[in-house]
């Protein structure tokens, strides 16, 4: 139901959001302050300074593309994202194949704690197990260059062991970090889910008692003076006039029942549940079906069905019941041997009822005329 999964889409992009500028705001600061400065402080100790250059300038160009991404509030795609990290690592190497030896994971090596920084940048929103495997693949290219290009000493060795501690250890942090983020963004989704399926079902619940209310308002009316007359004795089972207002207050009560239930044509059913009453007493009812209309409100089916209702629940043998529409009118007819009956006016506005008959047989049709809004043409 709808928070519906928007609303947990909503939640994650939002902290998505927040999470990709804070690192990527602290990346820049790593790259383009500690790493430049160490550049530019170091610079006439690199055989080729300019390669060094050029491994810069492609970190920076890759934080350029997030910063770009973010101002549009869109993810990385796949292709993009790995081109990125294909210029990620390209820029490592380059880096390490110019850089002095013996100065592997030194303050002359900037890419060592630069790179990583920007690889987390492009893979924030990815799963963490293919975050810690860019960082294991970025410390495997510098621990390459250290045992292949430099004198491994214990001294080299511990301190680059030591570098490590921050080029795997504050990132990976940061992942973990987006990671239970992303956790805590899907179980408050969840969470306003379940408080707005509460808030739904309440409503629903009070609804449905407002509406118990309304019907046995309705009953009492009417069937309550009828049963309490016959409880008391003033009122006689034996008398004509009770019999038809028990049996109309039977098909009453039958049409309201039939009111909550679910199906395609409510104006049909309830008609067929008034008409199984008269069938109860064995009369011969007749339905007849013509056109299609939308649905129509509780109210106007009401004033519909009431003169076939009544009808139907006073009929000596047959009716003939005929429903006609079409989505602007409906009209429900009855013919019955019921003589004279007493027909409750409309209380819906639209709907009006003819009535034709003796003493022997009675004719009625109520027509409902679905009212157009007039509009008023716009000046220009």
């Amino acid at each position: 139901m709808a928070v519906d999964d928007t609303g947990e889409v909503r939640t994650r992009a939002q902290l998505q959001l927040g999470l990709r500028t804070a690192t990527l705001l602290v990346t820049v600061v790593i790259v383009c302050g500690l790493g430049l400065s160490s550049l530019v402080r170091h610079w006439d100790r690199y055989d080729q300074p300019l390669a060094q250059a050029g491994a810069f300038a492609a970190l920076a160009a890759v934080l350029g593309v997030e910063a770009v991404l973010l101002v549009l509030r869109r993810p990385w795609r796949r292709s993009l994202r790995r081109t990125a990290i294909a210029v990620v690592f390209a820029a490592s190497a380059l880096s390490y194949a110019t850089v002095p030896d013996g100065r592997t994971s030194t303050s002359v090596d900037w890419v060592f704690g630069a790179a990583n920084w920007v690889g987390v940048v492009v893979l924030l929103g990815r799963p963490l197990w293919i975050l810690v495997a860019f960082l294991l693949a970025h410390e495997l290219t510098a621990l390459l260059n250290l045992l292949v290009f430099d004198d491994v000493s214990r001294a080299a060795l511990l301190r680059f062991a030591t570098g490590s501690v921050n080029v795997i250890g504050f990132p990976l942090c940061v992942a973990v970090v987006a990671s239970v983020l992303r956790r805590l963004g899907s179980a408050a989704a969840a969470a306003g889910r379940e408080i707005e399926q509460a808030r739904t079902a309440e409503a629903v619940a009070a609804a449905a008692h407002r509406l118990r209310q309304q019907r046995f308002a309705e009953l009492a009316e009417n069937t309550i003076p009828l049963l309490e007359g016959l409880a008391d004795g003033s009122l006689t089972p034996d008398e004509a006039g009770v019999q038809r207002r028990c049996a109309i207050e039977a098909a009453r009560m039958r049409r309201l029942f039939a009111e909550v239930d679910t199906v395609a044509n409510p104006l049909l059913h309830e008609l067929r549940h008034c008409a199984d009453v008269a069938d109860r007493k064995g009369v011969l009812v007749e339905l007849d079906i013509r056109g299609r209309w939308p649905p129509l409100p509780v109210a106007v089916r009401r004033d519909l069905t009431e003169a076939a209702l009544t009808a139907l629940a006073t009929a000596a043998s047959w009716a003939r019941v005929t429903v006609i529409g079409d989505s602007a009118r409906v009209s429900v007819s009855v013919v019955a041997d019921c003589g004279a009956v007493d027909v409750p006016s409309p209380k819906v506005p639209g709907v009006r009822i003819d009535t034709f008959g003796d003493d022997e047989t009675i004719w009625m049709e109520v027509q409902w005329q679905a009212t157009r809004q007039r509009t008023t043409p716009s000046r220009r």
